[in-house]
């Protein structure tokens, strides 16, 4: 399963910048991940500061 942005999101941008597939972009108020796109590498994960990134 791809990986989700939880409500923890403070918008700061850091995972899009890491994702190595261009799978994550701005949406309204925090970043979301196309399910499609996404390769379940962990690197948003790893990035975030908050750990708003979660594996469902």
């Amino acid at each position: 399963m791809a990986y989700v942005i939880s409500d923890e999101c403070i918008a700061c941008g850091a995972c899009a910048a890491e994702c190595p597939v261009n799978a994550i972009s701005e949406g309204d108020g925090k970043y979301v991940i196309d399910a499609d796109l996404c390769t379940e590498c962990g690197t948003c994960a790893n990035t975030c500061p908050v750990g708003a990134p979660k594996a469902e």
